[in-house]
């Protein structure tokens, strides 16, 4: 079911969405060649402890996935998609691309965001990738707004990622977000204009573009989370949570600013 979100729920999805986005530029400053990825996951917890925040993926169930996420955040690197495991034996090394994908529970409602880093200086072929990922999440966000559509969005995330010859992830998409981490619509990063649930005002979505340099294809690891590329090209992931407005869009996760 849609949620509509009233003036007090925008106050706690606002401080939940702030959280996300001060753990995300916080990791940012932490990312680096010899850092691996159980440290990130233990400094996202931390930061998390000290909002009295709650970590929301961290015993995430799943169905068909025998054992709950272990992690605050999902930390999938270079070729992994989305939903990698944190662990002391992954570490990060010079020209590596972290994708960090996190939320946070406050006040009874979600916060959530991803962003992909580099590690050290990268290849321009992966610079390429980060900035059509994060250029068709913007484009996917500027369409939001009172009477558009999840197509419209879908549309402009695929168009923007198409043009530039790279590959879209089709099995994952964004969708509502509220007193639970998932919740109706779904928004697709792909769709024709004017197709699909109508936005409106109230309603807090999630957009998250995920795109390889390769084939569109992606399979998931024996750990029943981790999700790679087929061809074993490289992936990227953006996020915002993003408030429906009269005039546009809010964005509810600032972690670009």
């Amino acid at each position: 079911m849609i949620t509509f979100k009233n003036d007090p729920d925008l106050v706690a999805m606002r401080k939940a969405g702030k959280v996300v986005a001060d753990v995300l530029r916080h990791l940012r400053d932490l990312v680096r060649p010899g850092v691996d990825t159980w440290t990130l996951d233990q400094a996202a917890e931390e930061l998390l402890s000290k909002e009295n925040a709650k970590p929301a993926f961290k015993g995430y169930r799943v169905p068909g996935i025998p054992k709950p996420f272990p992690g605050t955040i999902c930390a999938s690197i270079n070729q992994e998609v989305v939903h990698g495991i944190p662990s002391k034996d992954r570490v990060l090394v010079e020209g590596d691309i972290l994708s960090v994908d996190m939320g946070a529970l406050v006040g009874g409602f979600y916060g959530d965001a991803a962003c992909t880093y580099p590690v050290g200086a990268i290849s321009e072929a992966r610079e390429k990738l980060l900035a059509v990922t994060l250029n068709g999440l913007h484009e996917g966000i500027a369409c939001v707004r009172d009477g558009a559509t999840v197509g419209d969005v879908g549309h402009a995330v695929e168009r923007t990622v198409l043009a530039e010859g790279c590959g879209l992830v089709r099995e994952y998409a964004g969708h509502g977000i509220g007193r639970h981490l998932h919740e109706s619509p779904q928004v697709p990063n792909y769709g024709k204009p004017g197709t699909g649930i109508t936005l409106k005002s109230r309603m807090t979505i999630c957009i998250e573009p995920m795109v390889m340099s390769g084939k569109e294809a992606v399979k998931s690891l024996s750990d029943g989370w981790t999700v790679v590329t087929v061809d074993g090209s490289d992936a990227a992931h953006f996020e915002h949570a993003v408030l429906v407005t009269a005039e546009g869009h809010e964005i509810l996760t600032p972690w670009e600013t």
